[in-house]
């Protein structure tokens, strides 16, 4: 399916793992397994279409809260998809970053994810941003205090700070707003992503639980943002 509008960064809130496991009588963490082929399967249309970035809230900062046995099966999945998948994206020109504050995580799990992100570091035609142990509000006071740290150290004035280069100081500095939201399995909320990146991106919220968001799924959410008009306040001609 050819679409018009293609937009640069699409963010997901990959929603429903668990419920479609619980559904099926199996444990909740294979539904996380499940939802690391959805994954790839929608890196792929990503790159297909021509998008630049996807964005993918794969643990935030509550997810702690969670029965420990599934965390634990989470980051294992987590690393067997970065082992099993980053020369593949290595070879595709994608550059694999992270967005949170991973040092909580164990040790295996960041070493897989160091080792992903050096082996792809110079990709060009590709993002692929994984939030772990991510939440939004929290990445806005870092940037607060990294911001204060360059006024003490005298790198920028106070006055100086505006809307572009605060965004210098955000986990996703690099790439561009999130032009569409995704989210899964029928919650209608943000649950705390990306927020200041949000701000202008149009929002998709399906009832069709992660692991069962299939191309043809996502080719849907695609036809209604193209069906979108994205005027960003001004009005329409």
């Amino acid at each position: 399916m050819n679409f018009f509008k293609i937009p640069k960064h699409i963010a997901f809130i990959m929603d429903g793992n668990g419920r479609w496991a619980t559904k099926r009588n199996l444990p909740r963490h294979l539904g996380h397994k499940e939802g690391c082929e959805r994954v790839i399967d929608i890196y792929e249309a990503c790159l297909e279409k021509g998008i630049k970035v996807m964005s993918l809230y794969a643990f935030s900062t509550e997810n702690w809260n969670r029965p420990k046995r599934e965390i634990n099966h989470l980051f294992k999945y987590l690393e067997k998809f970065f082992v099993r998948e980053r020369d593949r994206m290595l070879k595709d020109g994608c550059k694999i970053i992270v967005s949170g504050d991973i040092s909580p995580l164990p040790e295996s799990t960041k070493k897989v994810i160091d080792e992903s992100k050096e082996l792809t570091k110079n990709g060009k035609n590709f993002t692929f941003n994984i939030c772990l142990n991510y939440g939004g509000r929290s990445e806005l006071v870092r940037a607060c205090k990294l911001f204060c740290l360059d006024v003490i150290n005298n790198k920028i004035k106070i006055d100086d700070l505006n809307e572009d280069n605060f965004n210098n100081y955000l986990y996703t500095k690099d790439l561009p707003p999130v032009d569409l939201l995704i989210r899964t399995s029928g919650e209608q909320r943000t649950s705390n992503y990306l927020p200041y990146q949000l701000a202008y991106a149009e929002f998709i919220f399906t009832k069709t639980f992660w692991p069962d968001f299939t191309k043809e799924e996502f080719d849907k959410a695609l036809l209604e943002y193209n069906q979108r008009d994205r005027r960003f306040g001004s009005i329409k001609k």
